[in-house]
Formats: C-alpha cells, sequence, structure tokens
C-alpha cells in the first residue's frame, strides 16, 4: 500500500523478537498457541526466514510425539499452521492432522440453526447454542483454507456459510459494529457489547476471505462478507484512540486499550486495502510498534475473555501477561505492513 510509513528494519528486528519470545512461551496444543503460530507462519511467508520454520516445526514435532487432545472449535486454531508446515515440508502428517479436525468440525462438532458452529472450549457443551466470533478464526477461516487447498467446494460453502451467519447473528446494521456473541436460545447478544476482539476476529478473517478464496465474487455468500467488513472498518476507524489503538469496548472511552485487537483490526485495514485508512494504519503501526518490549513481548493484551456479564467484566480483564493471541495477531500484522506493497485485495468490491 501506497504511503505506509514505517521503518522495514524496525518492523523486521521487531518480528524477530516476537517470533523468539514467542518460542519461549510453554503454550499447549490449544488456540492461544494456534493463533501465535499462525502469525509465525505469516512472518515466515513474507520474511522466508527459515528460522522460523524451523521452529514452528521442531515445536510441531514435539507436540505430536507427546499426543494431541481431543479436538473443540478452540483446538483447530492449531489446523492453520499445520497447513503452513505441509505445503512447505510436503510432510503427509501434517495433513492428516489437518485433515482429522476437518472431520470434527464436519461431523462431530456441535451445531444449531443453519448448520452454526458452536462454540466449545472442551468436550463439554459449554456454551449451548451461542456462537461467538472467536469461532471466525478458530474454525471457519480454517475450513475455508483446507476447502480451497482441496477444491472442495462442500468444505468452501460451509466455511462461507459460517461467515454469513455469524454476521447476521452478530453484527449490527445500525453501527457496523459486531458484539462478541449471540445465544440462540434466547435470541440475545448477552452482555450486547462490542468487544474490541471480537472485532477483530471478525474483521481479520473477513478480510482474507478474497484473499484466499480463488473468483470469490462467484460466490454469494462472499458479497455478504464484503458489506459486512466495509461496514465494520467504516465504522470502527472512527472509534481509534490518539495513540492508534482501539479499546476492548470499541465505543467505551473508560475502557483500556488493547492491543491485540488493535493489530486484528489494522491487519483487515491492510489486507483490504482500502486508501481511505492509510491514515489509521499509520497510526496503528506506531502504536503496535510502542506495546511491543525490546525482548519481544507485546504488551497491553487482554487475557482470555468470556462474554462477560457486564461492562466491568470486560475493563477488568488483565492485560499483565504475555498472551498467545497477542504475538501472533501482532506477528499477522507486522508482516502485514513488511507485505504490502504485495497487496492481494478483493478490488473494488
Amino acid at each position: 500500500m501506497a504511503g505506509l510509513l514505517y521503518d522495514k528494519q524496525q518492523v523486521s528486528d521487531t518480528i524477530g523478537h516476537i517470533v523468539a519470545r514467542t518460542m519461549r512461551m510453554d503454550m499447549t496444543w490449544d488456540w492461544p498457541c494456534g493463533v501465535a503460530y499462525y502469525g509465525i507462519c505469516q512472518a515466515y511467508e513474507v520474511t522466508k526466514n527459515e528460522e522460523y520454520l524451523t521452529l514452528l516445526k521442531n515445536r510441531i514435532d514435539e507436540y505430536m510425539e507427546l499426543g494431541l487432545p481431543n479436538w473443540t472449535v478452540n483446538t483447530c486454531a492449531m489446523g492453520h499452521c499445520l497447513i503452513t508446515l505441509y505445503q512447505h515440508t510436503g510432510e503427509q502428517k501434517y495433513w492428516d492432522v489437518v485433515m482429522s479436525k476437518v472431520d470434527y468440525l464436519r461431523a462431530n462438532a456441535l451445531r444449531f440453526g443453519e448448520q452454526v458452529l458452536q462454540h466449545t472450549v472442551s468436550a463439554n457443551n459449554d456454551f449451548p447454542e451461542q456462537c461467538w466470533a472467536d469461532t471466525l478464526f478458530m474454525a471457519a477461516f480454517f475450513l475455508l483454507r483446507v476447502g480451497v487447498a482441496l477444491k472442495d467446494e462442500a468444505l468452501i460453502d460451509d466455511a462461507l456459510n459460517q461467515y454469513y451467519w455469524h454476521i447476521k447473528y452478530l453484527q449490527n446494521p445500525d453501527t457496523g459494529l459486531f458484539y462478541h456473541g449471540y445465544n440462540n436460545l434466547d435470541g440475545s447478544h448477552m452482555s450486547g457489547f462490542y468487544w474490541g476482539r471480537a472485532n477483530a476476529w471478525a474483521a481479520y478473517t473477513m478480510s482474507q476471505v478474497g484473499i484466499c478464496l480463488p473468483q470469490c465474487y462467484l460466490y454469494p455468500k462472499f458479497l455478504d462478507v464484503v458489506g459486512s467488513i466495509n461496514d465494520q472498518l467504516a465504522a470502527v476507524k472512527l472509534l481509534q484512540t490518539e495513540n492508534g489503538l482501539w479499546r476492548t469496548i470499541l465505543d467505551d472511552p473508560d475502557s483500556y486499550e488493547e492491543v491485540s485487537a488493535s493489530c486484528g483490526i489494522a491487519a483487515a485495514m491492510l489486507a483490504k486495502g482500502n486508501p481511505l485508512h492509510l491514515k489509521y494504519i499509520n497510526k496503528a503501526i506506531q502504536g503496535v510498534l510502542q506495546n511491543v518490549s525490546p525482548d519481544g513481548r507485546v504488551r497491553n493484551v487482554s487475557g482470555g475473555t468470556a462474554v462477560m456479564k457486564d461492562r466491568d467484566g470486560y475493563r477488568n480483564i488483565s492485560r499483565d501477561w504475555i498472551q498467545g493471541w497477542g504475538q501472533g495477531l501482532a506477528l499477522a500484522f507486522l508482516a502485514g505492513v513488511l507485505d504490502a506493497e504485495n497487496g492481494r485485495n478483493d478490488g473494488a468490491l
């Protein structure tokens, strides 16, 4: 994207620090690790630094030797790095695990309504007939990537169906913003707040559909994705703070600035490639870089967050600790900055 303002060496060095710090974390096979390692994959794809792929391969091999958990929607997030490992090593064992995750999502994952994936974090029925924006990253985007790789139209349709219904359930057409979750049993958005990271999950994954899916314009449900993200980004840009970040409740001036949400939203703006968003992206670059410690820890990232009961529930989530999703979304954003000149978006849609 022409007009981006950043120091290439600084961004490259920061990516290296974040990767190194991330690989020192003792994450298990679950969604924090899945988002973190997706970010490392994005960093590898852009920089072609073989060390990143080697670190990732060695860790995934260790996990596989130790034994893998039962699948949930959240554990399917680890499928993203397995796709990348298979593509670059050709080792069938990675693809076999990818397909076991796909089989789970197709045949065993809890669904409701129009085959919408219920958000699950364990083997239990944790949140009956609830859809959360998180599922778009953990499962829908993953299904889309596999469907495209296999040229499996049924899988692509399932993925796009997840996007379609998550948009219908979670996006407020009056504001363009996404709620955190939706309860199909009572038709409510529960506490009803525009949680920052929920909007990041939605924006980032929607921004990738047109990049990932060949001839995306031939899929009617893709046009809903385009309309949704266009409305969302037009609204969310106005809520950026002077520090170039977004808040953990987007429209609450008393809630804190949250860096993982900021990275996901800014990365979505990069991927969409709308020049009217350039000034917001440039502010975000500086805001994010100022929140990365010299050793690569991404700071001010909120902890794991359920759909909270009230405003204070979101405001009081700790942001004192390193989190895999903060590391991964920062890497996705900064890799996108380096790759912006090779922008591949969905055109004028």
